[in-house]
């Protein structure tokens, strides 16, 4: 027991966190201003559950952040070198999720109202082909979902980059849904079903274990890196000037998480808003996106109808922006880059379009299907992370292929 929660070897001893930079004071107050203004507002115009949603992702943000909780990186690390850190750190938070939700979802339990439902998408050509998408875009554009929303909010000014194409290809899939909208598929698979939902969390913790197990062989055999640590405060000050260690991002974000559930009814999600922000953006300039088969879905075209402060994912979204803006000026670490290499642009924009277009298509991204699948116990989960693992794969062929950084074993850190 001893030797499976030591920590795995690595080639070199692991980097001691550089002290953290003062308090970014002036933009720490106007961002938290920011805040609690917009959760006041949407608390008035939109009613308490809508603005605990918000607060709720402004939590998620400021966790993300603290603990720099990465997927991109993660499989980055474990394909290029071998280093499961990011890896071990998925399985606390997939195992701890996964024991809430069962919590919740087995007894039923939500607040404004709602009845708490696991997430479970069909298995089908759409699901494997999106993550795989995915799974390549999150390389070339540098962050995943919920990593793309941190880091600008911690002020990584190239992932807006990434954004803007994520939104670009979450519109180009609705203009062509009628293409891919009955692509071959199985219904969808919740081990709850057939064995209940202890038998169901029991699985899921038995296959993250093995996870666990298997990632600590490969780094064993491989012996990468250390993964790096960003600046951190010391004693009781990290706990608000990070970093944090992944596996306490991990709990934390599992506890939100689960708060997300409770509170709407279903699991945390990211994608859809960005589908959303680009039909919106489209109507501003005069078009009619309304038209399209994909909005005039009765569930679709209630949410283009509805204030984007109203919608769900949005709120986490906004609120996860702005919780790493204050995490990263608390720890001062809050910063704009001054100019962007033109090529960087480009396939920051070609990166997110494709995990615009793959989490679409695969009806979720790496929190949306990957994360709230695996936790509901559904097979859909399971089989998105598998095809996204094998895109990162080509997303790190085509990283090197385009000059683009990869840790390598002789690397001091990765």
């Amino acid at each position: 027991m001893a030797t499976l929660f030591s920590p795995a070897p690595t080639c070199a001893v692991p980097p001691v966190a550089d002290p953290a930079g003062p308090v970014q004071k002036g933009a720490l107050a106007g961002i938290a201003v920011l805040g609690a203004a917009l959760v006041t507002y949407v608390g008035i115009a939109h009613g308490a559950k809508q603005a605990v949603l918000l607060a709720l992702g402004i939590g998620l943000g400021v966790a993300l952040f603290h603990s720099r909780f990465g997927f991109t990186s993660a499989w980055r690390q474990l394909v290029a070198v071998g280093n499961g850190t990011g890896v071990r750190a998925h399985a606390v938070l997939l195992g701890a999720t996964a024991t809430l939700f069962a919590l919740v979802i087995g007894t039923g339990f939500g607040l404004f109202g709602t009845t708490p439902a696991p997430t479970a998408g069909p298995l089908g050509i759409g699901l494997v082909l999106g993550a795989f998408l995915f799974g390549i875009g999150m390389q070339l554009g540098g962050a995943c979902a919920s990593g793309t929303l941190f880091a600008i909010g911690g002020g990584q000014s190239t992932i807006v980059f990434t954004l803007f194409g994520f939104i670009a290809g979450s519109v180009i899939y609705t203009a062509g849904y009628p293409l891919v909208a009955d692509l071959p598929a199985l219904p969808a698979f919740v081990l709850a079903d057939h064995v209940g939902w202890f038998g169901s969390w029991a699985v899921t913790i038995a296959v993250l274990g093995l996870i666990v197990l298997g990632s600590r062989w490969v780094q064993a055999r491989r012996n990468p890196p250390p993964v790096d640590v960003p600046p951190s405060a010391r004693g009781a000050a990290r706990i608000l000037r990070g970093s944090w260690p992944l596996w306490v991002g991990a709990l934390v974000l599992a506890v939100l998480g689960a708060g997300v559930l409770v509170v709407s009814g279903g699991a945390w999600g990211v994608t859809s808003a960005f589908a959303l922000w680009g039909a919106k953006a489209l109507q501003v300039f005069g078009l009619h996106p309304e038209t399209w088969a994909f909005w005039q879905q009765p569930s679709q075209a209630k949410m283009l109808a509805g204030p984007i402060l109203a919608d769900k994912n949005s709120l986490t979204d906004i609120g996860i922006m702005i919780g790493a803006a204050v995490a990263a000026t608390a720890g001062g670490v809050w910063v704009l880059r001054g100019s962007i290499a033109w090529q960087t642009a480009v396939i920051s924009v070609g990166g997110g379009i494709l995990l615009g277009i793959g989490a679409r298509l695969a009806g979720g991204c790496n929190i949306g299907a990957y994360l709230a699948g695996i936790a509901s116990g559904s097979l859909s989960g399971w089989v998105w992370g598998l095809a996204a693992l094998g895109g990162t794969w080509v997303g790190l062929v085509a990283r090197r292929a385009l000059g683009m950084g990869v840790p390598a074993p002789t690397d001091s850190v990765c």
